[in-house]
């Protein structure tokens, strides 16, 4: 089988929705006039396209998908409010927010405070094993440490 390009949905002059014409069978040559469409995933970006096939692989499992990513959990509910807006669906704003929902969020935002912490103790640390070095003195170990503070 020949390698086909991707189908367009757009005219690429005007910009306008274009429409099937005819279809072709390559093996008895068979063909089909008329007006056909495309499906809503025909004219989404490659980037959702993956996004829905990897979230329709782990069975809707957010956790999967958030792992598989490599992404944080208000991550991966952005792409997916942004492929139900795509697909051409309202996300209404006034959902009830699922106890689920929330228990991820705060654990996101935890492993971000967390990480940043052991940030701020390694760069601490770091300056403190200047100081023994030799590397730094005192008086500038303590500015960089108001410097670190004044970051957070």
């Amino acid at each position: 089988m020949k390698k086909l390009n991707p189908v367009i949905t757009t005219c690429p002059v005007c910009e306008h929705d274009l429409h099937i014409t005819h279809l072709e069978c390559e093996h008895c040559n068979t063909k089909i006039s008329g007006e056909f469409n495309f499906s809503k995933f025909n004219y989404l970006d490659q980037e959702t396209l993956l996004f829905i096939e990897l979230f329709v692989k782990n069975r809707g499992n957010i956790k999967a998908v958030e792992k598989e990513m490599n992404v944080s959990y208000p991550t991966v509910k952005r792409h997916l409010e942004e492929a139900i807006v795509a697909l051409g669906y309202k996300v209404d704003e006034d959902d009830e927010v699922e106890e689920e929902d929330i228990v991820e969020l705060k654990k996101s935002k935890l492993a971000e405070a967390q990480s940043r912490i052991a940030e701020a103790k390694a760069k601490k640390l770091e300056i403190l094993d200047k100081i023994k070095g030799g590397q730094l003195k005192v008086e500038d170990a303590i500015e960089q440490i108001k410097k670190l503070k004044e970051n957070k």
